[in-house]
């Protein structure tokens, strides 16, 4: 079962190394599903961008909420919210988009 102080305590310890990978990771991401959805590719290839690039994001998401769980509200945490809440939408509005392109052919 998830221990949530465990959890809290690891994202607190590593948060210099958990953010050196998920803010390339979450922009590289969502990017190539960006991309990929622009270039026509099918949907398949589109879903599994973007499942990857949404779970970065979300990873990003619990890492900035188990900082304000354990109160540490500043800029950066709000603008690391931020940018993981704009990469999930963006990676939703792909799926979406190509799911309405694909009913309107």
């Amino acid at each position: 079962m998830l221990d949530f102080n465990t959890l809290t305590a690891f994202s607190s310890t590593y948060c210099i190394g958990i953010c050196a990978f998920l803010i390339p990771a979450n922009l590289i991401a969502t990017s190539s599903t960006i991309i990929i959805t622009l270039l026509g590719r099918p949907a398949i290839e589109i879903w599994q961008t973007a499942g990857i690039a949404s779970f970065f994001a979300l990873l990003m998401i619990l890492h900035v909420f188990a900082w304000f769980m354990m109160g540490v509200v500043m800029a950066p945490t709000y603008i690391l919210l931020g940018l993981g809440s704009i990469c999930l939408l963006a990676n939703l509005r792909a799926i979406l988009s190509h799911r309405r392109f694909a009913l309107c052919t």
